[in-house]
Parts: structure tokens; C-alpha cells; sequence
């Protein structure tokens, strides 16, 4: 096993909490996007339960999935991205599910 100079092992540790930082300050954006995602999600849940629609929506998830795949940089990123917003989807409708039966705690906000 090799041993670093302390002074490169010291500079990547600052990369390395460099790195991180950025990836807090995205998980706040994101947060706060999904959190704003949530809301429109309680709008068209609303809307679809006026005009009789389902929650479920094949179609439409299908292209929710190709608008935000098409902004991949490789086919890791890809498949990655994939599951990431299979799961947003289905989190989604399940939230939908709740708030529609009214069992959302929070519909005032």
C-alpha cells in the first residue's frame, strides 16, 4: 500500500468537503423543488378529480420520463435518472391517492 504526502491527502479532503458542499446546496434546491412539485401534484390531483380523471396516467408518466431522460449525458446518467424519477412518479401518485381520500394532513399549505 502506498502512502500519501500528507499535503495531497490534505488537499483532497478539501476537494472532497468542496464536493459535498455543492451536493448540499443541490439537495436544498431539489428540496425545494419537489416540495413545489408536491403542490402542482395536489392542483392536478384536484383538476383530474373535477373532470373525472384517474390518477394513474401511463401516458403522461411516459412523457415525464423521456423529457427529463433526453437531458442525460450518458448512458450511466441515463439509467440512473430513470430510477430516480420512476420513483418521483410512483411517490407522486401515491400522494395524489392520499390527498385525493383526503388523508393529505397538510391541505391547507
Amino acid at each position: 500500500m502506498t502512502t500519501l504526502d500528507p499535503a495531497n491527502q490534505e488537499a483532497r479532503r478539501i476537494r472532497l468537503d468542496d464536493w459535498r458542499k455543492k451536493i448540499d446546496a443541490i439537495d436544498l434546491k431539489l428540496s425545494t423543488l419537489l416540495c413545489e412539485r408536491l403542490r402542482c401534484a395536489e392542483n392536478i390531483s384536484a383538476l383530474k378529480a373535477e373532470i373525472g380523471e384517474q390518477v394513474l396516467q401511463p401516458e403522461r408518466e411516459k412523457e415525464v420520463l423521456g423529457n427529463v431522460l433526453g437531458q442525460t449525458s450518458s448512458e450511466l446518467q441515463t439509467r440512473t435518472l430513470e430510477k430516480i424519477y420512476l420513483c418521483i412518479i410512483e411517490e407522486t401518485r401515491l400522494f395524489q391517492h392520499e390527498w385525493k381520500s383526503g388523508d393529505g394532513s397538510d391541505r391547507d399549505s
